[in-house]
């Protein structure tokens, strides 16, 4: 099976203010999505990030390691969170991919992991 990054989009601006009923709901689908995954043996992790504001770039420049404040592409989009799962092929990777941006509410972008050798 390939595994596959499903990264999660969040826009600067957009209201993030959820009433504590609102805030629940939404944890219950995701937990729902994260069972549903687990039972079907296609979850292998997942998180939620915390502002793009908190990142930390960390970089070469002049053979110096030098860290600057993140992020590291100034956007008002940014990471929100991430899935990484197991499926047989893109098409059930975006079928997970439809269920995780209904359940959170954000976009949900599909990328395959590359093969590499052990």
């Amino acid at each position: 099976m390939t595994q596959y990054l499903l990264s999660v989009h969040s826009v600067d601006g957009e209201p993030a203010d959820m009433t504590e009923e609102e805030m629940q709901q939404s944890w219950k689908q995701i937990q729902v999505l994260n069972q549903e995954l687990r039972s079907a043996g296609a979850w292998v992790f997942s998180g939620r990030l915390h502002d793009p504001d908190t990142a930390t770039v960390v970089r070469m420049a002049e053979g110096e390691v030098v860290t600057t404040d993140g992020p590291f592409v100034e956007a008002r989009e940014h990471l929100g969170g991430f899935y990484i799962i197991q499926a047989e092929d893109l098409d059930a990777a975006l079928v997970w991919a439809s269920k995780a941006t209904a359940a959170v509410g954000k976009p949900i972008e599909v990328w395959p992991f590359a093969a590499t050798e052990a």
